[in-house]
Formats: C-alpha cells, structure tokens, sequence
C-alpha cells in the first residue's frame, strides 16, 4: 500500500509530530544577478495539504519550489521538511519527488521499468518493485498498460506515468511543477480531478505550481499568491478569490472589477453584482450606481456586461443565461442601473505592478475572452 511517509519520520528535538509542517521556509532569498527572484518569503505548508504556488510568469512560483526540491540553493534563510532543516542538502538527500510538465520518462523503457526505476536504483529487490509499480499503476488507472512505451502513451497518460512514479517512492512531499500546462483543455479538466483523487487516497503533502487561475482555484486545500518574489496572500481557494487582500490579487484571480471611491480602491466580484431590470428595487441597504453598457460579451452559460459608470471607473457584471440574452448591439449604450450588497465589496491595499506576464489592470475589461473565468 502506498502511504503518507510522514508518519513515519522522526519527530524534531522538543516538538511533538502534531506541530511539525510538512515544509516551512523562513526569511528564503534568491538572487540571479542582479534580479530579485524571491524577497525574504516566509511560508508553512501543513502535512497533507494541497498547497498551490500561483503567479504570473516571474512571479518566483517556480524558483521556490526548485529551492524546496534543492535544485537551487538559497542566498539566505531556511528551509525545514517535516522539521528538518534541509537548507544545504543536495535534492537527493530531501524526502521530496518531482513531476514535471515535460514528463521526463524514459523512452526505451517500458511504462512499468519507468516505474520501477528509482527503487531498482534504491536496489530494492524485483518481485516488490513489481509489486509496487503495480498498486501505482492501478491508482493511476493505467492498469494492463506496464509494458508499453511512453511513445504508445497518450499525453494524459504519459502525465500518470510521471505521477506514478514519482508516489511510488512515497516521498514525504511531492512537488508538481506545472504538470498539466501541455495538455489541452478537456484533458487537463481530467487530469485535475485525478490528481485530487490521488493526493487524497495517499496522503502525500502535493506543492503544485500553476499560473491558471481556475486550476489552483479548483484543486487545492491552500493557496499562495505569488508576485515579484513576494507572496501577497495566502488562504483557502474561497477566501483568496472572495475577499483578496491587494490590488494585485483581485485583478490576478478572476476579473479585475476595482473601482475607486472615497479614496479608496474597492473590488467586488461580477457574479456578485446585479444588474436591475426597468423600475426593480435594489435590496434594502444595497449600493446602488447608474452607468452605461459600454460591451456585451457572450460566452455561452453566461453574459457579461461592462458598464462605464456615472460616478467613473468600469464595472464587469455577469449574468447567467437562464433565458435566451438580448443581442449586443440592441444593449450597447443603454442606461442602466447596478446594484450589490455592502458586504459584498472589499476595500484593496494598493500593491505592486503587476509581474510579467501579468495583464495591465488599466486594460482589465478588455480581455474578456470566452477562455477567461469569473473566478
């Protein structure tokens, strides 16, 4: 059976097992010549976690798991895995695997030698190698397939391969480094749920770096937001998405609806806005503006509607299609008002430019593509 390692480490001097996180780095700095690419990040990921990495490119997603692997080594601070301080340690000498996007699987090997391979290096003997590249297999759902090539895989498959083969050693954390960014759209939906699947069935601490949105939305216990080497919130997904703490995070993860008022810049979801029809009454205490439908956009479950408002700035509100939508040109430059509820609108602390490859929040209502996400 494979199982969470974790239980089975030694507990630190003076700390009970309970209070051990799976990683926690403290004061972690990284430098490449002259750029900054993390900035002192002080960070805990509790045993079993789920823990997303999320960022634009540059952010220092990637540069800090490389660190927790030991494929980096840090200019300063500390890195500990389940209480052991690893800062200086080679990556073969850390409890942690690594799957990559490219996959990294042997061609001239067959699935299940790809498998087998870190424990035939461990030297563990051939009938218990078999034996464990089988139940990996089987959790992954590639059973019958052990004696293909990685050629004769698919490329979801072909992405279980590295999965196997990295649980199949039961490290004590597993580290995912945009694993599914190959894949198209249907097969990474798929591919997300399975990971879940498995990271729940073996109990394995997983650190997943992504920049999508939806994907570290919809999978993770945790996650960290990431921009310019320095992690601007860390929360469950619900919380991060529902009540960002900066500028960055609320034009990051789902549409960007900041406006500034009292100065003060406030940002309020669009699912959360609603758009009045004729002379309905907002609800008791709700804000209410007045404005003009500047786009419609159309993409299918639901509509979006940007409104340039009367008091300045633009609003993005969407709204299910439970009925056949009017066209766009019949709604462009119509008056309209908007309403939500007080509590549904969050004040944001000014932060940083956006990283690269982070979009301009001056140009957040442009990019309304069927492919972006309310979340």
């Amino acid at each position: 059976m494979i199982t969470n390692p974790a239980s089975e480490q030694p507990a630190a001097v003076g700390r009970p097992p309970a209070a051990q996180a799976a990683v926690r780095v403290a004061g972690l700095r990284k430098h490449f010549g002259g750029v900054v690419a993390l900035g002192s990040v002080e960070l805990t990921i509790e045993q079993g976690e789920f823990f997303t990495l999320l960022g634009p490119s540059g952010s220092g997603k990637t540069t800090l798991l490389r660190l927790i692997a030991g494929f980096e080594q840090p200019d300063a601070g500390q890195i500990e895995l389940g209480g052991r301080d690893v800062t200086r340690l080679p990556p073969y000498a850390r409890n942690v695997n690594t799957v990559f996007q490219d996959y990294a699987l042997f061609p001239h090997m067959t699935v299940a030698a790809n498998i087998e391979y870190a424990l035939r290096v461990r030297r563990m003997p051939k009938p218990q190698r078999r034996e464990k590249a089988g139940r990996a297999l089987d959790m992954v759902r590639l059973t019958g397939l052990g004696e293909r090539k990685p050629s004769q895989l698919s490329g979801g498959q072909r992405q279980r391969v590295a999965l196997a083969r990295a649980i199949v050693n039961e490290p004590q954390v597993l580290l995912l480094d945009e694993p599914l960014g190959a894949l198209d759209l249907k097969l990474r939906q798929e591919m997300q749920t399975e990971l879940q699947r498995v990271q729940r069935e073996v109990g394995i601490t997983f650190v997943y770096v992504t920049h999508d949105q939806e994907e570290a939305l919809s999978m993770s216990d945790r996650i960290a937001v990431l921009n310019q080497g320095h992690i601007e919130q860390v929360g469950p997904p619900m919380e991060v998405y529902e009540r960002p703490r900066t500028e960055f995070v609320a034009g990051f993860i789902g549409i960007s609806n900041l406006i500034e008022r009292a100065g003060s810049q406030i940002t309020v979801r669009p699912e959360k806005i609603r758009l009045l029809a004729g002379d309905e009454q907002p609800a008791d205490g709700a804000v209410v503006e007045t404005g003009q439908i500047r786009d419609v956009v159309y993409v299918g479950v639901l509509t979006r509607y940007v409104i340039a408002l009367d008091a300045g700035g633009e609003l993005v509100v969407a709204r299910q299609n439970d009925e056949a939508p009017a066209l766009a040109p019949g709604l462009r430059g119509t008056r309209v008002r908007i309403a939500w509820r007080a509590d549904q609108a969050f004040t944001v602390t000014r932060g940083s430019e956006p990283g690269p490859g982070h979009r301009d929040p001056g140009r957040h209502h442009e990019d309304l593509s069927p492919g972006h996400d309310e979340r």
